[in-house]
Parts: C-alpha cells; sequence; structure tokens
C-alpha cells in the first residue's frame, strides 16, 4: 500500500511516499531557514506563501522519485495541527483536493504522533509499554504509551520547548539561526561544567519542563558579565563556547532527570526520543548511556527524520487507515491538537505507582 504524506506546520515544506507504513520511496523537503534567518525565527506568514509555491513541486519531486503516479498513490496523509494555521491549511487543502480527486482515503495525522513514528524506519518494533520524549522548537513533551496509537501525557514544558529555548540562547549569543545546531557545535570545545545554570523545579511535584528560567538565567549571565555577543563572521570565544556548552548540558540534564523519574515509575520496555532536538548529539548519548545503564532499549529517527518531514506523517497514518480511521472533507486544520487518548489512563497508571497527580 501506498501512502503519499504531505508536511506543512511551520517551516518546511514536505511531501514523501511510503510503502506498507515503514519503507520510504521518497522524502522531499523544502526548508526555509534562510528565509527567516534575518527574522531570528519563524514569520508565519511568510511561512504560509512560501507553503503555497512550493507544495505542488514539492509533492510532484516526491512521486518522481518514488517512481509512481498519483493513480498508484493508495491514500493521503497530513498534518491536521499542532502548528501554525496559515502553514498548516496550506498542507490540508492540498491534501484534500488531491483525495477529492483521485477518490482515494484521506486520514489527518497529528503531528506529534508523526515524530513517533519517525523511529519505525530503521530500529526493530517498538515493545510496548513505551516512553516517547518529543522534543523539538515547538514542542517538548513526555508520553506515555501502553500500546501502539495510545498516549498520555505524562510530562509537558511549562513555557518553552527546549528547541525555542536553544534558538534563543543562541540568538543571546550572537550566533545564526537555528541556534540549535550551531550550540550544539561549538559546544563541543566548551566547557560543560563551568557554569551551573539552575534546572527548574516544578512546585506541584509533576516532573514538567520549564526552560524560560533558564533563558533568564543566561540573559543574566550575559550582562552581569559583560560578555560581548559573537559578531557577524566572527569566531566564537572560549567563553561564549563555554556558556554554550554548559546551557547545552543543563537542558539536556533537565530532559533526563524527567526521563529517568518517569522510566522507574512506569517501567517502560522502549524509550523513544524523536522531534528535531534529537538530532543533539550530547542528547542522544545521555539517553543511550541511561539506556544501557537500565538495559532498556532506545530508539532514535535518522537526524534526516528528526526534523519535520513528510515520511513520518505517511506512518502514522498508515497505522490509522489500517485501523479504519480516516477523515472526510469536513477536517480542518487544528492548531491546538492535542495527542492524549488513553482511556482509563488513571487506573492504568495507579497501578504503575505513578506518585503524583495526572
Amino acid at each position: 500500500m501506498l501512502i503519499l504524506g504531505i508536511e506543512s506546520s511551520c517551516d518546511e515544506t514536505a511531501a514523501a511516499v511510503v510503502e506498507n507504513g515503514n519503507k520510504i520511496l521518497s522524502s522531499v523537503i523544502s526548508s526555509q531557514i534562510e528565509l527567516h534567518r534575518p527574522f531570528g525565527g519563524v514569520f508565519p506568514e511568510l511561512a504560509a506563501r512560501e507553503h503555497l509555491e512550493k507544495i505542488e513541486p514539492v509533492v510532484k519531486e516526491a512521486l518522481e522519485k518514488a517512481g509512481v503516479s498519483l493513480q498508484e498513490i493508495d491514500a493521503i496523509a497530513v498534518t491536521q495541527g499542532p502548528g501554525l494555521i496559515g502553514s498548516l491549511l496550506v498542507g490540508v487543502c492540498y491534501a484534500k483536493a488531491l483525495a477529492w480527486g483521485l477518490d482515494i482515503p484521506f486520514i489527518g495525522v497529528n503531528h506529534i504522533e508523526g515524530h513517533v513514528y519517525s523511529i519505525v524506519f530503521e530500529n526493530p518494533e517498538v515493545e510496548y509499554p513505551a516512553l516517547a520524549l518529543i522534543v523539538s522548537g515547538g514542542h517538548t513533551n513526555l508520553f506515555y504509551v501502553p500500546e501502539e496509537g495510545k498516549y498520555k501525557v505524562v510530562s509537558r514544558t511549562r513555557d518553552d520547548a527546549a528547541g525555542e529555548a536553544f534558538d534563543k540562547v543562541g540568538k543571546m549569543l550572537g550566533l545564526s539561526y537555528p541556534g540549535g545546531p550551531v550550540i550544539e557545535k561549538i559546544a563541543k570545545t566548551g566547557d560543560a561544567a563551568k557554569i551551573k545554570f539552575p534546572i527548574a523545579k516544578i512546585s506541584d511535584g509533576r516532573p514538567d519542563f520549564s526552560f524560560s528560567g533558564l533563558k533568564t538565567a543566561v540573559s543574566r549571565y550575559l550582562r552581569e558579565n559583560e560578555i560581548v555577543p559573537v559578531a557577524e563572521n566572527e569566531e566564537p570565544t572560549q567563553e561564549i563556547k563555554d556558556i554554550a556548552a554548559s546551557f547545552q548540558a543543563t537542558v539536556i540534564k533537565s530532559l533526563m532527570r524527567s526521563v529517568k523519574k518517569l522510566t522507574e515509575e512506569l517501567n517502560p520496555k522502549t524509550l523513544i526520543v524523536a522531534g528535531g532536538v534529537a538530532c543533539n548529539g550530547a542528547l542522544r548519548l545521555a539517553a543511550e548511556t541511561f539506556g544501557a545503564s537500565r538495559g532498556l532499549p532506545v530508539y532514535f529517527p535518522s537526524k534526516h527524520l528528526s526534523t519535520d518531514n513528510a515520511a513520518m506523517i505517511a506512518a502514522a497514518g498508515y497505522f490509522h487507515l489500517k485501523r479504519g480511521e480516516t477523515s472526510d472533507l469536513r477536517m480542518t486544520a487544528d492548531v491546538t491538537l492535542r495527542l492524549q487518548n488513553f482511556e482509563n489512563e488513571d487506573a492504568q497508571l495507579k497501578k504503575k505507582k505513578v506518585r503524583y497527580r495526572l
């Protein structure tokens, strides 16, 4: 079965053809990084306009690379949400028009669930229950996954996503956008123990994340120590490298603290780490080291599949299609779409001896 996946939730226009949910025949991504670089972040209106220009050629390229025609496609899966409303609408409307014209099934996919499915192409089959850490520029959540297709949020960010914090701290340091890859690069020659940045403590005891205070701490450190950001086309000083390394280490400690706590309480058989920040080598090493200490398999997507892509949307769509779950043409983009559908979750999680209120 061939699924055409379409992704346009933020600043990548992507299309992919996936066979039987786990074989990528093509995956095409048109990035808007250069378009948004002058703004230091995604400019929503420009993103939507760029999607309008790129979606048709990107879909055509995906079909050509897969060596298939539209008439051979069995179903279309598209990101329904969450994301930027203008960007989402471009993909949803285009996918609906194609599905209607071809008279084939149409599946709206939760973008975050797509990230969960990004690991299916290059890893063994997931053993359940699983824990899934989805960490990107727009999302930082931990999900308890008792079985395929069921999700319960057990940890979330109270403010900024981890990827957003990387970008904003990168901007403070004078680094180019996006900040995450640059911080990771210069952190390799920095001293991660040089500066003790704080990890937020959540007052109600939940193992949630918070990165707003960390950003403030970095800003205060720069101001109090009169540190000058990196000038354009200049190499970062050792001081900047140390700040980057210390900041990155603090983010990873925060993420792994919740992963460790919930692993002990929920006893998953698989740990999934996905999303754009899953490209970060230091995070991968921390997760792998923890997994090895517990005999817990840790699954990552490849770097190509960590950032937003349509192959993961097609894979998630295939799962829902197998269960007979399709969308009708009244479906529209939903920026607030949530991934939490675990029925009887409280009773099940109490059996796991979770010691805080969900």
